[in-house]
């Protein structure tokens, strides 16, 4: 089996699984140290452990609780590849929810969950702009509540929780040019990461890391309306990684390239207009 780890922070480690054991293969059986949620991507195998026999096919999950052994087979067909969720446990009590659901040992297709398993492995190719970290919490948060039989309860925010919010805000547009991630943002209100996301989610109507790259994108689009500055120097100036995904996230914002929208800023209006007439 390879691993590629895809995440690392103090609350969780996201890691892609890609297994080609096939039927004539021995099962290997592994011990969870800790909590985790293992999205299946692809493929098939079977898994026996304290809570039965399992048959996981693509969108199910396997469910990993501490000191838990999972033996696991590939008597129908060879290989899968799964997105591996560990989380620590601060994270799993903030999640609340018995402690028994993590005696499940795996859940089927389900599509309150799989929807979010997609939205995790989109985020890890880096084609959305909603953080890997975030979906995780999402979709930790999720499975509690799939698994318990209940929806979290939803509680309006206090004028405190605004206020947090929205100097949380604050703090990631003035650092907007940085790496931040949920941890260090949440860490500046004084909340777990968990509390912070839904807190910051349900104030402001978006998470934190999609605040950060639309930051990002209105301070790209102020300074391309200078000539003198290269688009290249403005990606990474305004906090992208690279070229390609800034070019890529700013079309998909503004429906033009960054170049197409600084000739319009010069005046060039037909560019918006030709867009117009093609949509």
């Amino acid at each position: 089996m390879d691993a590629t780890t895809l995440l690392t922070t103090r609350s969780m480690t996201v890691s892609e699984f890609r297994c080609d054991a096939g039927p004539d293969d021995t099962p290997f059986a592994e011990c969870r140290t800790g909590h985790s949620i293992a999205y299946v991507r692809s493929g098939s195998f079977g898994c026996h452990c304290r809570a039965g026999f399992f048959e996981l096919v693509a969108g199910s999950m396997l469910v990993g609780a501490p000191g838990e052994e999972y033996t696991c087979t590939h008597e129908h067909v060879s290989g899968d590849v799964c997105l591996g969720f560990f989380l620590s446990e601060d994270l799993v009590d903030a999640l609340g929810g018995r402690r028994e659901v993590w005696q499940i040992g795996a859940t089927p297709p389900l599509p309150e969950l799989m929807v979010f398993g997609e939205l995790a492995q989109t985020a890890a190719d880096g084609n959305s702009d909603i953080g890997l970290d975030e979906i995780g919490h999402i979709l930790a948060g999720r499975f509690i509540d799939v698994a318990s039989g209940k929806a979290r309860k939803q509680t309006p925010p206090t004028a405190r929780d605004r206020r947090r919010a929205v100097e949380a805000a604050l703090w990631i547009d003035d650092n907007s040019q940085s790496e931040v991630g949920l941890e260090q943002a949440a860490r500046q209100v004084g909340l777990s990461p968990f509390h912070f996301l839904r807190l910051f989610s349900s104030v402001l109507g978006v998470t934190p890391h999609q605040y950060l790259v639309r930051s990002r994108l209105r301070h790209a689009a102020r300074l391309l309306t200078d000539e003198d500055i290269a688009v290249t120097d403005i990606a990474y100036d305004v906090g992208f990684g690279d070229l390609s995904n800034f070019v890529r996230t700013f079309h998909r914002a503004a429906g033009v390239s960054p170049t197409k929208f600084r000739q319009a800023s010069k005046g060039e209006r037909s560019i918006f207009g030709e867009r117009l007439v093609l949509n």
